[in-house]
């Protein structure tokens, strides 16, 4: 997975002018800038799409909006800041990035295409992948607050919102199960195996039910054999029969959306099973 992390103008003028202000000075601009110039603050509105289809060769129809606010200090005071919290999340990138993939590619046996996230201020609080289908790169917009606490758990969720992303339209009439199987991937093992510490109980609470009855055959699918199988319920806080599901060895050459075929051809027996516990 190659991920470039860069500041675009129009992406966080974009953003700081259409989403919830993030402080006095910001809010008073924009309400001076509606005040003053209503016509062309609505047609800046519609520009998202046409910034996030090619952000780095955008030219907007009225830019008037745009070159105000390049000229504002505050606009001066925000870009800065942005610049320091893209080399911050940039560093967390790059000291992870060779485990991160290498992780990455064994879980999902996929190679991914690569993604560009366009950096915005983190007092935002976003993290969007909503650029249109027929975009000439495939972008993150990214905006989340980190300390070197919280940086393991940005790098997750980004990667978590990237492979949503790339799986969002496979297998849509069977939603749940694509979402349950991405979350066992990147939720659970892919920070379980990055720090070595189970995370197999987070995830969206609504999934928890359906990933417990997939996961025996996610171990399958990871490789474990039945001697494994007791440790990785140990590492996970999560128990079943062993002897009662049927050992499909041919799931551990798959790729993650053959895994997800599988669960789906299968369903109706995967979830007739109700004897896993959480211990």
């Amino acid at each position: 997975m190659n991920l470039k992390f860069v500041v675009n103008d129009y992406v966080l003028i974009w953003n700081l002018l259409f989403q919830a202000s993030i402080n006095e000075r910001i809010h008073r601009l924009k309400q001076k800038l509606w005040i003053n110039y209503k016509k062309e603050y609505n047609t800046t509105y519609k520009d998202k799409n046409l910034i996030l289809k090619d952000p780095k060769n955008f030219i907007p129809n009225n830019d008037d909006i745009y070159n105000i606010m390049l000229e504002t200090k505050e606009y001066e005071v925000i870009k800065k800041s942005t610049e320091k919290y893209r080399n911050q999340v940039l560093k967390i990138w790059d000291d992870h990035k060779k485990e991160a993939n290498k992780i990455i590619k064994s879980i999902t046996r996929l190679d991914i295409k690569p993604y560009e996230i366009l950096v915005v201020s983190d007092q935002l609080d976003i993290l969007d992948t909503s650029s249109p289908k027929d975009a000439k790169v495939n972008t993150v917009v990214l905006g989340k607050k980190v300390t070197a606490d919280t940086g393991i758990k940005l790098l997750v969720e980004l990667v978590y919102k990237i492979l949503r992303k790339e799986f969002e339209d496979y297998q849509v009439e069977y939603k749940e199960i694509v979402e349950a199987v991405i979350e066992l991937a990147i939720l659970n093992e892919f920070p379980t195996r990055l720090t070595g510490r189970s995370y197999y109980l987070t995830g969206e609470p609504t999934l928890n039910y359906l990933k417990r009855q997939i996961y025996p055959y996610w171990l399958m699918y990871l490789g474990a054999d039945k001697e494994e199988m007791m440790s990785f319920m140990m590492r996970d806080k999560i128990a079943f029969e062993v002897e009662k599901y049927p050992y499909e060895k041919e799931l551990k050459k798959k790729n993650i959306l053959d895994f997800i075929d599988f669960c789906i051809r299968n369903q109706k027996y995967i979830v007739k099973i109700h004897e896993l516990e959480i211990i």
